[in-house]
């Protein structure tokens, strides 16, 4: 850890530290695990690349996703966003309990059902490292396209990652949403960026959420990310449906909600995700 590092993370500490090991941080940073000589540890993230406001975004969504005591979630004890430096509790893997699927899908119906008080949150935040607009909509359909959809097209399409031909395609899709999205429901309390990797069993052996991209929208489209890249179990799912059951046609509309991280993803990395985001829209043409 560089020394001026050290010296403004210790300032946030209560203890000096006795070391700081390196762990396999992000493209954007990087991340410690700080033992102090009092014998406690702590998760240490500097955001070398990341754009300004991350910090406080991050904290600001696990805060947002705590306060409804439904999951566990990993705390944010301090930060100099000027800086870009998060100090977070340390988190002790553990053999995940033998209940520990069901209980993630029974813990995510409570937050979904909590839910939020508009569609979108009282500040913009970040999906990844990527910008994500949160003003709200009083529709969903309206929030999804406007919000979510239509600026990572522009992006991609800006950035050469998306041919000119498949963003026209999407942006002409748009104004359908309002019969694509499903039927109304009040804004959940949304994650934002669940896939296996944001979820890690803690020292009690439960699933512990992190690195949040929080808002309120429509539940499903956590439950399709879920699906997107594997890692969860069914006895997830099937707990979370059996809590919180959603409509008969949701399963229709899995990729239709897949088509934001697939978004996320074609703007980060670009390669196979462009196709996949183009299979997906055609499902709905």
């Amino acid at each position: 850890m560089d020394p001026e590092i050290r010296e403004r993370v210790e300032s946030l500490l209560p203890a000096p530290m006795a070391k700081a090991q390196e762990l396999g941080g992000g493209s954007i940073g990087a991340s410690w695990r700080a033992e102090l000589v009092s014998g406690e540890s702590y998760f240490i993230k500097h955001y070398v690349e990341g754009p300004a406001g991350l910090v406080g975004a991050e904290e600001a969504g696990l805060s947002w996703l705590a306060e409804t005591e439904s999951l566990p979630t990993a705390r944010a004890v301090a930060s100099l966003d000027e800086d870009a430096i998060l100090i977070l509790e340390w988190i002790e893997g553990a053999k995940p309990r033998s209940d520990a699927a069901e209980r993630l899908g029974r813990g995510l119906a409570r937050l979904h059902a909590f839910g939020a008080p508009e569609f979108g949150f009282s500040e913009d935040n970040f999906i990844g490292s990527l910008p994500q607009a949160n003003t709200p909509c009083e529709h969903w359909p309206d929030f999804y396209a406007y919000r979510r959809i239509e600026p990572l097209v522009r992006r991609g399409m800006d950035s050469g990652k998306i041919p000119r031909g498949l963003a026209h395609e999407a942006s002409r899709m748009l104004g359908r949403f309002g019969g694509l999205c499903g039927p109304s429901e009040p804004p959940a309390r949304l994650h934002g960026d669940l896939w296996s990797g944001n979820a890690m069993i803690g020292p009690e052996g439960e699933f512990v959420l992190i690195d949040p991209a929080v808002y309120g929208g429509h539940r499903e489209i956590d439950m399709a990310m879920m699906r997107l890249f594997g890692g969860f179990s069914e006895r997830t799912f099937d707990a979370y449906l059996n809590d919180f059951p959603l409509a008969e046609e949701a399963e229709d509309r899995v990729a239709f909600y897949q088509l934001y991280p697939l978004l996320v993803h074609v703007n980060l990395f670009g390669g196979s995700y462009v196709d996949a985001f183009a299979k997906a829209l055609k499902i709905y043409h």
